[in-house]
């Protein structure tokens, strides 16, 4: 990579997020972007928590191709489409998280709504409680060409992530620090969100 700070910086936030139980039994998939053209993407069925920089494997952000003999994350698909959708992408995380999939699942509207919580500054733009956090919620699609495709026709201003039901948590960041905050905010929002709904049916 040109910028090896980037990848270590990912690879750190790996093992973060490994020891959280946030991408289980070699679920979840990252990437960082090396340039216009060209991705960094963890390679498929290996332990999040534990990857080195030889688990990532160079991805063409437009055609998805990756080196002969080498297997990237079965989500390839929505990380390049990702890079090609915002510029200012750095970096994306895929996560597993009980409650990211749990509340995907609850929420049976095409948008996850957000408001009232103090976190929400966590995301970039986000300047107080009153404001609405917006997360579209696809359902999941094993053919992640079509899932792309749909993603990308849906129209949704895409600011930090999105959800799949079931599945789990895509978001992103201008560098690895960004989409890191914007994960563990997420995640925070997300679990408090299941709380209070959990109480408000109790």
């Amino acid at each position: 990579m040109h910028d090896s700070s980037q990848l270590d910086a990912l690879i750190d936030a790996c093992r973060w997020i490994g020891a959280r139980g946030w991408a289980p039994a070699t679920g979840g998939n990252m990437s960082v972007r090396e340039s216009d053209t060209r991705c960094w993407l963890s390679e498929s069925g290996k332990d999040k928590g534990s990857l080195t920089a030889e688990d990532f494997i160079p991805v063409d952000i437009a055609t998805g191709a990756a080196p002969a003999g080498r297997r990237p994350s079965a989500e390839t698909g929505l990380h390049t489409l990702i890079y090609r959708l915002f510029p200012q992408a750095g970096a994306v995380l895929h996560v597993h998280t009980v409650n990211a999939t749990v509340l995907s699942r609850l929420e049976r509207s095409p948008e996850l709504v957000l408001q009232g919580y103090e976190m929400q500054k966590s995301l970039r733009g986000q300047s107080t409680h009153l404001d609405e956090v917006r997360l579209p919620l696809f359902d999941n699609d094993q053919d992640i060409g079509a899932l792309a495709c749909r993603i990308a026709e849906a129209g949704y201003a895409l600011e930090y992530g999105f959800l799949l039901r079931g599945h789990g948590l895509t978001c992103w960041g201008r560098d690895v620090a960004e989409a890191r905050r914007h994960l563990e905010g997420l995640e925070f929002l997300f679990e408090c969100e299941l709380r209070l709904r959990l109480l408000e049916k109790a």
